[in-house]
């Protein structure tokens, strides 16, 4: 009875405990990327392939782990060309081909064994060297057997697989048992002559990137190819610098035909402004032309009336002055006649006297001048004679110039007065005793009349 809690505590500890250690031991993870070999008694062989686990028996087997991951080999390739001028001549281009390779191990088991065996058991740096020594003479023989322009050719047609392109029937065998995904020519050659190599190391070819190419043919190649490319990129500039130009100067010719147009546009209008401004201008010259006639008529009519207001006005002026001084000069001669009349001819006498001294000289040159023939026609008993009808007609002319003298003497005198002077005219008496005009006064002396003989 105390036995069996011991056994029963012992039993579960070796199965919690114990039993996954051992189980453990037994069991080995393989990594992905990795493949695990676990070999026996007698040789056998088991391959695990990551990601997994491996059985292993302590004691009893013996294992060990290689990568499965592809492996990149970078090349440096140079060697010559197998090109050839028109006449056959050999005319080798040395060429210089940058690359990269990727080999990986085989899928099969015994390939997975001879990588293990004869590559993984190398050191890293000598697994490196033997791939580049192995994939460089590789592709110097391949470049050997390739031109130069097939080293450029980017696929492989049918018409490349003749023996005419490819000096070598080696080559042509190689790209027609080639698998329709390989496409380039370098790697065709190099995965056809290596893939001896790479099997008995149990490796196979998986791809080759050419990364560049330097010859002198290519390099004068590129360029002339990128001469021409700046050629075909300065003819399609200019093109372009044309087509731009081009409808630059449409756009240009588009605008100034528009521009035209307004001008045209705004000449008609401008010109249609201008006509009804000239319209306007007449019309303002009518009413201008109208309100001058209307003003200058009614400024004429003014003038007119206002001429004839002082006309009018002058004349009743000149009327009343005359009338005034008619009525002022009838009146003074009134006087004078009278006081005349009653004074006799003693004034006129004094007067006649008075004017002798001015108009004798003109007496005296009219006498001189004069040219007088008397005819008497009187008797001889008057007692006169010729000579004294001479000297009463000398008389008479004296008198008659002594009587215009003072007549005019009296008129100027008169109008003196009447123009503000205040005098009078001397009232003059006619011989014959009456009032008279100033034209027929009489100064006393009596007419000398003509006597015949």
């Amino acid at each position: 009875m105390n036995t069996s809690p011991l056994i029963i505590g012992f039993i579960v500890v070796f199965a919690l405990i114990v039993l996954p250690i051992i189980i453990s031991r037994f069991l080995a993870t393989v990594d992905a990327g990795t493949i695990r070999l676990v070999s026996t008694f007698g040789g056998n062989t088991r391959i695990y392939k990551g990601p997994g686990k491996s059985i292993e028996v302590p004691l009893l087997t013996t294992g060990t782990s290689i990568p499965s991951k592809a492996i990149n080999i970078d090349l440096d390739i140079a060697d010559q060309t197998a090109d050839l001028d028109k006449n056959g001549v050999p005319r080798p281009i040395k060429v210089r081909v940058l690359a990269s390779a990727i080999v990986s191990v085989g899928d099969s088991n015994e390939m997975i064994t001879t990588a293990a065996n004869k590559f993984f058991s190398k050191p890293l740096d000598e697994q490196t060297g033997i791939l580049s020594d192995l994939l460089t003479s590789t592709g110097r023989r391949a470049i050997n057997l390739l031109s130069h322009d097939e080293l450029f050719s980017a696929r492989v047609g049918s018409s490349n697989t003749d023996t005419t392109v490819t000096p070598n029937t080696e080559v042509a065998r190689a790209i027609a048992s080639s698998s329709v995904e390989e496409d380039d020519r370098l790697a065709i050659i190099i995965k056809s002559a290596c893939s001896r190599e790479l099997q008995d190391l149990g490796l196979v070819f998986n791809s080759l990137n050419i990364k560049e190419v330097q010859s002198e043919v290519a390099e004068a190649r590129r360029r002339q190819s990128a001469v021409e490319a700046k050629a075909n990129a300065d003819i399609v500039a200019a093109d372009q610098e044309r087509r731009a130009r081009e409808a630059q100067l449409a756009a240009e010719q588009a605008i100034n035909d528009k521009q035209r147009d307004l001008e045209q546009r705004r000449a008609q209008n401008a010109a249609v402004v201008a006509e009804a401004e000239a319209r306007r201008q007449e019309a303002l010259a009518v009413q201008r032309e109208a309100e001058l006639k209307a003003t200058q008529i009614a400024q004429a009519n003014a003038d007119a009336a206002r001429v004839r207001i002082q006309a009018e006005a002058a004349a009743d002026s000149d009327a009343v002055k005359i009338r005034a001084l008619g009525a002022a000069q009838a009146d003074a001669i009134r006087a004078v006649n009278d006081a005349i009349r009653d004074g006799g001819n003693a004034y006129l006498a004094l007067r006649q006297l008075e004017l002798l001294p001015q108009i004798t000289p003109s007496i005296a040159q009219a006498l001189a001048q004069a040219k007088m023939i008397n005819i008497n026609s009187g008797s001889a008993a008057e007692g006169r004679g010729a000579a004294g009808g001479a000297t009463d007609q000398i008389t008479g002319v004296i008198q008659t110039l002594l009587a215009t003298q003072l007549v005019g003497n009296q008129f100027k005198l008169g109008i003196e007065g009447a123009n503000g002077n205040g005098a009078v005219a001397a009232p003059v008496t006619v011989g014959n005793g009456t009032d008279a005009p100033a034209s027929g006064y009489d100064l006393g002396v009596a007419p000398v009349a003509p006597r015949r003989k």
